[in-house]
C-alpha cells in the first residue's frame, strides 16, 4: 500500500508541475544523485533476486530517461570534486556498479556505450583471479533453482536434515546454514565450489553449463583491463569483499585490492565502496590513512556538500522501482517521501 500510495503521489506531483520546479531548483543543483547497480541479468537472475539484478531492457529505459530528462551524467571523480566545490551542473548524476560480475561486460557496458555515459565499477578482485562463481550468491541461486524440490543436507553438513525450499524465508535460512557450515569448517575456495556443485547435482542442475555461462562470476583480468582501456573507471571494493573490524586486516583488504587494480588498469584507485553496504565509524580514519578520497554506502539519498565524503549516499536501482519513482529520484522529490526497504 505504501508503494502504491507513493506512486500515486508522485504522478500527481508530476502532473501539477512540481517535478519541474524541484528539478530546476537551487536545492537540486546543489545535490548529486549517485546511482548504484549490482548486475544486469544474463538470463533469470532478476527473477531470482530483483534486489540485485535488473533486466537489460529496464536498464536501457533508465539510461534513456537520464538522457531525455537532460541529466548531466558525470564521471564519479569529477562529480565529487564539483559537489564539494559547489559547481555541479543541473540534474547531476553519477553511475556506479558494485562487485564486477561478468554481466557488466556482456549486458551493462554495451548499453552504457550506446548512450556514451561514464561509469565507475567497484571491483572486488579475489574472484577475478579465481574464476569460479561467487559462493554465497551461487548457493542462493541454486536453492532458488531447486525451489520445487527438497534438499537433503546430510551429505553436505553431516547432519541428517531435509529442507523444503518453496518460499524465500526457508531458502534464506538454508542458505545461511550452508554459509555458516562453510565458515565453521574453514573451507577453501575450491572446497566451497565443490560444495556448490554437489547441491547442483542433487537438484539435477547442469553446473558445468552455469560455469560455461560464467554466471555469478567476477570479470576476468583480461576483461577488466579491456574495460579500463575503453574508459571504465575501476575503483576499490576490497579484495575479498569483506570489511574486518581490525585495522591491519582492513587496510590489507584495501592494499591488496588497490595493488591488483593497478596491475590490471595501470591506475591508482582512490574511490571506495563498502561491500554489501557494511560500514562502521571506525573505518573512517583507516580510509583516510589509505588515501581514500570518497566512499559510497547503500544508504538511500542524494549527496550534498554536507555529506561526509566517506559516507556518501546512493540510490540502489532495482527492478521493483517504477519509472515514476525513478524519475522522482532524478528530480529529488522522492527523497522527501517515506521509504521502506531503502526505496
Amino acid at each position: 500500500m505504501l508503494k502504491q500510495g507513493k506512486q500515486a503521489v508522485l504522478r500527481s506531483l508530476k502532473r501539477s508541475g512540481v517535478f519541474t520546479i524541484v528539478d530546476r531548483s537551487k536545492w537540486r543543483r546543489q545535490r548529486l544523485l549517485i546511482l548504484g547497480y549490482h548486475g544486469i541479468a544474463i538470463s533469470d537472475e532478476h527473477v531470482w533476486d530483483d534486489g540485485h539484478f535488473i533486466a537489460q531492457d529496464v536498464f536501457r529505459q533508465r539510461l534513456q530517461l537520464l538522457k531525455t530528462s537532460g541529466c548531466a551524467v558525470l564521471p564519479l571523480d569529477e562529480a565529487i570534486q564539483r559537489l564539494y566545490a559547489n559547481d555541479l551542473p543541473p540534474r547531476a548524476v553519477a553511475l556506479t556498479f558494485d562487485d564486477g560480475t561478468t554481466d557488466f561486460y556482456h549486458r551493462a557496458f554495451p548499453v552504457l556505450n550506446e548512450f556514451g555515459f561514464p561509469v565507475t565499477l567497484y571491483l572486488t578482485t579475489f574472484y577475478s583471479d579465481y574464476q569460479k562463481p561467487i559462493f554465497d550468491l551461487m548457493i542462493s541461486y541454486l536453492l532458488w533453482k531447486g525451489r520445487e524440490q527438497v534438499l537433503d543436507l546430510s551429505g553436505i553438513t553431516g547432519i541428517r536434515s531435509e529442507s523444503t525450499l518453496s518460499d524465500k524465508p526457508a531458502r534464506d535460512e538454508v542458505t545461511g546454514e550452508i554459509r555458516a557450515f562453510a565458515r565453521s569448517k574453514g573451507l577453501s575456495a575450491d572446497e566451497k565450489d565443490s560444495l556448490a556443485r554437489s547441491i547442483a547435482e542433487q537438484f539435477k542442475i547442469d553446473y558445468d553449463a552455469l560455469l560455461g555461462q560464467r554466471k555469478l562470476h567476477i570479470l576476468s583480468p583480461d576483461e577488466v583491463s579491456e574495460l579500463s582501456g575503453q574508459g571504465v573507471d575501476v575503483q576499490l571494493h576490497t579484495h575479498r569483499h569483506r570489511t574486518p573490524r581490525n585495522r591491519e586486516l582492513f587496510l590489507r583488504e584495501i592494499e591488496d585490492n588497490r595493488k591488483r587494480l593497478h596491475q590490471l588498469t595501470g591506475k591508482t584507485a582512490e574511490h571506495f565502496c563498502y561491500p554489501s553496504g557494511d560500514y562502521d565509524p571506525v573505518f573512517l580514519p583507516w580510509l583516510k590513512e589509505a588515501g581514500i578520497v570518497s566512499a559510497t554506502t547503500c544508504e538511500t539519498g542524494l549527496a550534498s556538500r554536507d555529506s561526509h565524503p566517506l559516507l556518501l549516499p546512493r540510490l540502489l536501482d532495482v527492478s521493483r522501482l517504477s519509472p515514476v519513482e525513478f524519475e522522482g529520484w532524478l528530480t529529488g522529490i522522492s527523497s522527501a517521501l517515506p521509504t521502506r526497504g531503502g526505496l
